[in-house]
């Protein structure tokens, strides 16, 4: 449910004394207009924080469902400081930027934002953009999910083949006779059949 969901924004500091006071300003109408969006989505908008050394610890601390990053300008520094901030525990991440230098989109969403939004900073939009990030970011770990799943059977089924080989060689028995040996041997032992073939090779090893 959207209602319950945690949401901090990350909004950029100014670059230069000279730039802070026209910054500031137009930050906090930003801000103003981004609050508007969530409270009217019904997020819940749990901090705003700024792309500093320290993100990493506060976000850790404050658990967000999502992540906003508010940048009027250098939308690339500040999403530096978010994707390092975020590389050991992944979170949906959505940029809005006035900046249209989009010449880095395509490294921003390779490095995990779900969503690069130029321009679009409009209370009526925040919601639908928000959900559409939440439904990518998921869809991602998902398939990250699988490919592991998969990578890992694959990794256990060399095992098993490996194990068999050395039974079949040994033992002189047929790749179906080491199998059922394999496989008689985790049932006895309680233990799973990817087990069982790994300490008959950690055992041959010692041997050899």
């Amino acid at each position: 449910m959207t209602e319950a969901l945690r949401i901090v924004v990350i909004a950029p500091e100014p670059v230069g004394l000279h730039q802070a006071e026209d910054f500031a300003q137009a930050q906090a109408e930003r801000l103003r207009s981004l609050r508007t969006g969530l409270v009217e989505g019904g997020f819940n908008l749990v901090a705003t924080l700024p792309a500093d050394v320290f993100l990493s610890e506060r976000l850790a601390q404050l658990q967000p469902d999502l992540i906003i990053v508010d940048a009027e300008s250098e939308a690339r520094d500040a999403l530096e400081h978010v994707v390092m901030a975020t590389r050991d525990e992944r979170r949906p991440i959505v940029l809005f930027t006035d900046d249209d230098d989009t010449t880095h989109v395509r490294d921003a969403v390779a490095a995990g934002v779900s969503a690069y939004i130029v321009a679009g900073l409009s209370t009526q939009r925040i919601r639908p953009i928000l959900e559409v990030a939440l439904a990518r970011f998921q869809h991602e770990q998902n398939l990250r999910h699988q490919l592991a799943e998969a990578r890992d059977q694959l990794s256990q089924r060399k095992v098993i083949d490996r194990a068999k080989g050395l039974l079949m060689k040994r033992q002189n028995l047929s790749e179906a006779e080491a199998y059922d040996k394999l496989r008689k041997t985790a049932m006895d032992k309680g233990l799973k059949l990817v087990e069982v073939a790994q300490r008959i090779l950690d055992i041959a090893d010692l041997l050899n």
